[in-house]
């Protein structure tokens, strides 16, 4: 079994800073691609920021300068540090991790379960 879950979501003002985190648990052999995804109301889902195994990134370009997206493979996790907030930046955020079980060696898709982002004056 694995475990996606994300944490650090909230309120924040126009101009503000949020640092959302994810960490997958469970019977992992080895993680691959991590990366955060938001889905605002009416619209669909969309890549905000993916880091790959050997640390290469890529954004929105909505979010170029603005977020930066890490991990830390000792704890299986990965973070996504957001600056300068605008409205339009609120969404729920999910975190994406691809990654390889220990039970069948084979490479899966996991979801987290989502943490909400608002920013509003």
């Amino acid at each position: 079994q694995v475990r996606v879950v994300e944490s650090g979501g909230g309120l924040v003002q126009p101009g503000g800073s949020l640092r959302l985190s994810c960490v997958a648990s469970g019977s992992i052999f080895s993680i691959n691609r991590m990366g955060w995804y938001r889905q605002a109301p009416g619209k669909e889902r969309e890549l905000v920021a993916v880091v790959s195994s050997i640390g290469m990134t890529n954004y929105a370009d909505s979010v170029k300068g603005r977020f930066t997206i890490s991990r830390d493979d000792a704890k299986n996790s990965v973070y996504l540090q957001m600056n300068s907030l605008k409205a339009e930046d609120t969404a729920v955020y999910y975190c994406n991790v691809n990654l390889r079980t220990e039970r069948t060696l084979r490479d899966y898709d996991y979801w987290g379960q989502g943490t909400q982002v608002t920013v509003s004056s």
